[in-house]
């Protein structure tokens, strides 16, 4: 039997969100929960797998680890973009790599969800709650307030609307934005310094690249109020974290909400995990029932599709 490798299910739910009986017709179908985060445990679990699943971009598939796969066929990644996925290798091996649909507003969610935890010290206060205190934070508002977004595009537009609903000013920023669709949205398009500068609260929703790394620096975050917070729901790589530690330690920032790391699964002795007035998420912006209902119907249609010879949305 054909073997299928789905990679990374962390909650060991993959095959609770998708009917996987066609499939278990013709094919072994293995999960792995844990993530593999070396080459030779990536190499030992995939080295019969004709199809693997791969969730998001938790796993690498460069042209040297799939230089070892001779057995692999079809790589189906969640998503229509995968950036830890070299196509072009993939290609030069014969390995067809097709996508999944996807929802649109879950890591938005999650986005506010940060925001309202760190402004108004949910974590500390529920905590203290439980121990037995009462009432030893005082909160931020929105109302009134003014949102600085990085980057507006799909996310980041979606990001005005809810916070014009908390009454809040909104402005924007990414390299090639355009004044005049920023205003259409709502939004009012500013110089970056300026953003970092008057924003009480930074959301980042840029893509990720080579040109990002380090776009949010010690210069941005130095720029920003004493009073101000950063959200980063985007990818870890695009906040210096060095610098965002170094402001957090001295009090020059309000607080960080992260859901994205350098690192990921981000280490058990990470600098971040004991950084004050944070709250930390394991990367749960696109981790809902109904997104994990579309990712993996997805992967069953795609393994379908490719064995009965008319493969869909085929990257490459």
């Amino acid at each position: 039997m054909t073997r299928i490798v789905v990679l990374d299910d962390y909650q060991g739910v993959a095959l609770t969100h998708a009917d996987w009986d066609p499939v278990h017709a013709d094919h072994e179908v293995v999960v792995i929960r844990e993530h593999l985060d070396t080459s030779e445990g990536v190499l030992h679990a995939l080295k019969d797998a004709e199809i693997v699943v791969a969730m998001r971009e938790r796993t690498v598939f460069d042209a040297e680890r799939i230089a070892q796969l001779p057995a692999l066929r079809l790589l189906v990644t969640t998503g229509m973009a995968n950036r830890s996925i070299d196509l072009d290798a993939c290609r030069a091996a014969g390995i067809t790599v097709c996508g999944t649909d996807g929802r649109r507003l879950a890591t938005v969610e999650l986005a506010w969800g940060l925001i309202l935890a760190v402004l108004r010290s949910i974590p500390v206060a529920d905590h203290g709650m439980r121990e037995g205190r009462w009432q030893e934070t005082v909160g931020f508002e929105l109302d009134g307030a003014t949102l600085g977004i990085v980057g507006l595009g799909r996310l980041g537009s979606a990001m005005v609307l809810i916070a014009k609903a908390f009454g809040m000013d909104v402005l924007a920023w990414s390299q090639h934005l355009d004044p005049a669709h920023a205003a259409e949205l709502g939004a009012r398009a500013v110089a970056k310094a300026d953003l970092f500068a008057q924003a009480d609260v930074v959301s980042v929703h840029y893509g990720m690249s080579e040109r990002s790394i380090g776009l949010v620096g010690a210069d941005e975050i130095g720029a920003m109020k004493p009073t101000a917070v950063l959200v980063n729901t985007s990818r870890g790589p695009i906040v210096d974290t060095p610098s965002l530690l170094d402001a957090l330690h001295a009090g020059r920032i309000a607080g960080a909400g992260l859901d994205v790391y350098d690192q990921e699964p981000l280490p058990a002795d990470h600098p971040l995990r004991g950084a004050p007035r944070t709250v930390l998420t394991p990367h749960l912006g696109y981790v809902t029932r109904q997104t994990y209902d579309v990712f993996y119907a997805g992967a069953v249609e795609d393994i379908l599709a490719w064995r009965a010879g008319a493969p869909v949305r085929v990257l490459t």
